[in-house]
């Protein structure tokens, strides 16, 4: 509500999901080596289907045309990269058969020690297909969501969307105005359009449709990052990713929502602090890896604004990642939905709650061009209803986000940035 008009109601939380993990051999000094037998795997997120990081590839960024070239000496050869849009060009890096992928990355940090070298991270969607109890399976009514609210943040705004592919046919698509951009990816194979046409149809779906969206007339520039490796999930890797955030701030694009979380990355986080200095807002998914799993990035890296999902009870969706980086909850469970081939579904997940964030934001965006992003965020902050223990929380955040006076009385004054008033989140350990 407007001011400080933050109401409260007991939230009850559901689950204790854990990340399953498997093995990977090692070199003698401990890490993950590029091995090919059955055994050799590296970490598992979720399922087999979900690997951690690649096997045979690191990430790097901060490197000159003479520091490429004496990695090749190693045995080290680039095979994708960045244009160094927003943060200096992110390489892919090959590792050759016999060196662990600590020692490539130790390799790295020798040719040039300031440069950043990580894992080849991948990062994942955040959604399921669930039964749906309620044949409308509305959501926007528990956060005052209406089309004379849309109407009072004025002009239509401009949204990012990195996911996977999108089913522009679809009849809550056709006609929207939707940009569809995709990245080189160089492994697997073309990412599927399931979740990514749900996304887009909660953000912009045609009103009317059998899947109408939250601001129809927005408009939308999505990024297709996802790939398909063998047997696995549609999954981005951290160059696709610092790709497509370069893509949309070429575009002009202030506002990112990120429905996909994985395991921090040190070539990541870099982007991700480069793009808040442009000043683009990034919303993301906290994860469905359950209330005892480690916090998920993006979304627990300071700046980013995590979004958790409830129901329509207002109750915690019980795959949710919870911790101290959680700002906001939002609708997720059971929301009904556009599906690639003309269909609808109810789909839940962490994932489905984002566009609720990412559309008052971008709304926000739109009606106060020249507004500093912590003021914006700070207006977000005093429209929600506290759920759970007073005040923010590791489950709910800040609380379940209200749309009703969004636009109708901005606030003012100066933004408190830190300590626990603070919309940055927390740091967080590394793993």
């Amino acid at each position: 509500m407007a001011g400080s008009g933050r109401t409260r109601q007991a939230g009850v939380s559901r689950g204790d999901g854990k990340i399953a993990s498997g093995s990977a051999t090692r070199s003698s000094a401990g890490e993950p080596t590029n091995a090919t037998t059955a055994k050799d795997r590296v970490e598992m997120v979720g399922s087999p289907s979900k690997p951690r990081q690649a096997q045979n590839s690191i990430v790097a960024s901060g490197l000159s045309e003479q520091d490429l070239a004496q990695l090749a000496v190693f045995g080290l050869q680039i095979t994708s990269q960045t244009r160094g849009v927003i943060v200096p060009r992110v390489v892919r890096i090959s590792v050759p058969q016999g060196m662990s992928i600590g020692e490539a990355q130790r390799t790295v940090r020798r040719i040039n020690l300031k440069a950043s070298a990580d894992t080849d991270s991948y990062y994942y969607t955040d959604g399921e297909v669930p039964a749906c109890s309620d044949p409308g399976c509305e959501a926007s009514v528990i956060v005052g969501w209406t089309p004379p609210v849309v109407e009072a943040c004025g002009e239509p705004p401009l949204i990012g969307l990195v996911d996977t592919g999108i089913d522009l046919d679809h009849e809550a698509l056709k006609g929207q105005a939707i940009e569809l951009v995709n990245v080189s990816k160089d492994t697997g194979s073309s990412s599927s359009l399931d979740h990514g046409t749900a996304i887009a149809a909660l953000l912009v779906g045609r009103a009317g449709s059998m899947a109408p969206g939250l601001i129809p007339q927005a408009r939308l520039i999505a990024v297709d990052a996802f790939s398909k490796g063998p047997g696995t999930a549609d999954r981005a890797d951290v160059v696709s990713l610092v790709s497509a955030l370069e893509a949309l701030a070429d575009r002009g694009v202030k506002v990112v929502n990120l429905s996909l979380s994985g395991p921090p990355n040190e070539v990541l986080r870099i982007a991700v602090e480069a793009a808040r200095r442009q000043g683009i807002v990034l919303i993301a998914a906290v994860g469905n890896n359950g209330a005892g799993a480690e916090p998920a990035y993006p979304a627990a890296y300071p700046g980013v604004i995590a979004v958790t999902a409830v129901d329509r009870q207002r109750n915690a969706y019980q795959r949710a990642t919870r911790g101290p980086y959680v700002a906001f909850a939002a609708p997720g469970v059971e929301i009904r939905t556009a599906h690639p081939k003309g269909k609808s579904a109810a789909k839940s997940g962490t994932s489905y709650a984002v566009p609720f964030v990412s559309a008052a934001m971008a709304m926000l965006r739109a009606t106060n061009p020249e507004t500093d992003v912590e003021h914006l965020q700070k207006r977000l902050q005093e429209n929600t209803q506290d759920l759970g223990a007073p005040g923010r929380d590791s489950t709910f955040g800040y609380g379940l986000v209200q749309m009703t006076n969004l636009c109708s009385a901005p606030g003012t004054g100066p933004i408190p940035v830190a300590g626990n008033t603070s919309l940055v989140a927390p740091q967080t350990p590394r793993h």
